[in-house]
């Protein structure tokens, strides 16, 4: 049984101007230790669909799902209370920037110690103890001293480092980190994707990794989601999706890549934004910034189809009318006229 099933998630906002569908119908699984990356660029839904999961999406927000389950725990029919006692000891999360994250009226000790005592009942020497072992284990020098700092006394990457060991503190079964180098220089942007690699081999959790990254997730994920405009426009293994994206997104945001734009005047962009709630297409989402697009492709909006179908025959998802390695591809497009996309008019 798969640890975490997330089937049909949804997360609504309504305005006074409509409802803006930040996730829409969105599906997932993730197994025991395996490491999952989360991609697209900001707006996409990558970190609402996560605060979906753990119960954060603050009101007026409404989250719908057919399935939300971890570990065998229906998470749609769990109480508040029972839900806060899952959620910070099995599921933790590490939030994009530590500097707003952590209470800047509490010190650091206070603040680990806090998880250890409502989780694990410890008592405060215990928790003091276990404080000091978690801040050594994510490579804090002078552990002990530290306790009694607060957060603006620390630099953003030892704050980084602090959200870490908050997070691992409860042997978390999965683990979600939420941009978790954003903020940081490339140096510890380093040391901090080698700190998570290294926790999530040696705890066996099982990991999320949230990002617009691509080169990050190359290096740590198993398999890849794709989102965009609160869709998923693509999933597969993370080699496959590498070397053979199905998507024209996936293909764009790949094109982005510094290091694919060696030899060439300039990096490429993808032109256009990601749709808010007054320029949402009727057809495919990706359709105006898209340069395959079809009439087709801005009337009706593609479903999220298996990979299998392709000549490819590897394991997958693509939500396109025209997946790139599709071996009808040509005909299908040749049979509906060409669209300029909006962005590229």
């Amino acid at each position: 049984m798969a640890l975490l099933e997330i089937e049909n998630l949804s997360v609504e906002f309504p305005t006074q101007n409509g409802v803006m569908h930040a996730v829409e119908g969105v599906s997932m699984t993730l197994d025991e230790g395996e490491v999952l990356g989360i991609v697209g660029e900001s707006g996409s839904g990558k970190s609402v669909t996560m605060m979906a999961l753990m119960g954060l999406v603050p009101f007026p927000g409404k989250v719908t799902a057919d399935k939300l389950r971890f570990a065998g725990h229906d998470l749609l029919s769990l109480s508040q209370g029972q839900r806060n006692k899952l959620v910070g000891k099995d599921v933790a999360m590490i939030f994009q920037d530590p500097t707003t994250s952590l209470n800047p009226c509490f010190s650091i000790g206070f603040q680990i110690g806090e998880s250890l005592r409502q989780h694990l009942g410890m008592d405060a020497k215990a928790a003091r103890k276990r404080s000091i072992e978690l801040l050594e284990q994510v490579g804090i020098p002078a552990a002990e001293s530290r306790l009694s700092a607060y957060p603006h006394q620390l630099s953003g990457g030892m704050n980084q480092r602090v959200m870490i060991a908050m997070a691992i503190a409860c042997n978390p079964r999965l683990l979600i980190a939420d941009e978790p180098t954003t903020a940081l220089d490339v140096t510890i942007q380093a040391q901090i994707l080698d700190l998570l690699r290294s926790l999530q081999k040696e705890r066996g959790m099982a990991l999320v990794l949230i990002t617009h990254n691509m080169g990050v997730v190359s290096e740590m994920a198993q398999k890849v989601a794709v989102m965009y405009a609160g869709q998923i426009m693509e999933e597969s293994g993370a080699q496959k999706l590498f070397n053979q994206p199905q998507h024209p997104y996936t293909e764009a945001l790949l094109a982005a890549l510094p290091e694919r734009s060696i030899g060439k005047d300039r990096l490429a962009t993808i032109p256009g934004m990601v749709p808010g709630l007054y320029d949402r297409p009727q057809g495919c989402l990706f359709a105006p910034r898209c340069s395959y697009a079809t009439e087709h492709c801005l009337a009706e909006r593609p479903v999220l189809r298996k990979i299998e179908e392709l000549k490819t025959q590897q394991r997958g998802l693509v939500r396109c009318h025209y997946a790139l390695d599709d071996p009808q591809r040509s005909e299908l497009m040749a049979a509906s006229k060409p669209a300029l996309s909006e962005a590229f008019q």
